[in-house]
């Protein structure tokens, strides 16, 4: 059994971060205001570091709850503490129902989740092949998602570095891309809305992506 989430925690926690993102990456935003501020909503980061879930988390100060890879949970103590922070475990590389009705269950309760809909790291500056995980949560739970670019993050912590380097990170939230309608009769939404909820994701991210890039090769 997990231990249960403590939202005090997880607001020292972020503070601490927000400091870090501040200081030693010079983390700059734009956009913060299309974080809602109240209800549940899909935030979905391009990822290109193991440091964007920290860098995500100082777009609001509000609590925002984590997938993260099984493989975290390995670590006794480790796991234990990011389940108190809200983060649940999801096992890749296959459909995780348990995982999906828990990202379900959050977003129902009202709280936001974050969600890479890259799947895992990638390089380079093309967003594509976007895994529909995503779309289909925001759809099926009726709520907003909200894209993140990222820039600079690949240089700070990018794959095969061991230490992380203090160069500057932007963050450019869009607004929210609303979900499709819901089917009559039916709590799912269709094959083809999420397919096209995803591609106007991947669209948007790619603006996002960019124009964070440009931020930081300034």
């Amino acid at each position: 059994m997990r231990p249960t989430p403590v939202p005090r925690l997880y607001a020292v926690v972020r503070f601490l971060v927000f400091i870090l993102n501040r200081l030693y990456w010079r983390a700059t935003f734009e956009g913060q205001e299309n974080v809602p501020a109240t209800g549940a909503y899909v935030l979905a980061p391009v990822h290109r570091s193991n440091i964007d879930f920290m860098l995500a988390s100082s777009v609001t100060r509000r609590r925002q709850r984590y997938m993260g890879k099984q493989e975290l949970w390995s670590f006794a103590p480790l796991g234990w503490f990011i389940s108190v922070l809200g983060a649940y475990p999801v096992r890749r590389g296959a459909a995780d129902r348990e995982a999906l009705g828990a990202t379900l269950e959050i977003l129902q309760q009202g709280e936001p989740v974050v969600l890479f809909p890259e799947g895992t790291r990638r390089q380079g500056a093309v967003v594509s092949d976007l895994f529909e995980g995503a779309s289909y949560m925001a759809a099926r739970a009726g709520v907003p998602i909200i894209p993140v670019g990222i820039g600079g993050s690949q240089r700070a912590l990018g794959k095969g570095m061991r230490l992380p380097r203090p160069v500057h990170v932007h963050l450019c939230v869009g607004p929210p891309i609303a979900p499709p309608p819901p089917r009559p009769n039916s709590d799912r939404p269709s094959r083809r809305a999420v397919k096209a909820l995803t591609v106007e994701l991947q669209g948007e991210l790619q603006r996002l992506f960019d124009r964070a890039q440009a931020r930081v090769d300034q």
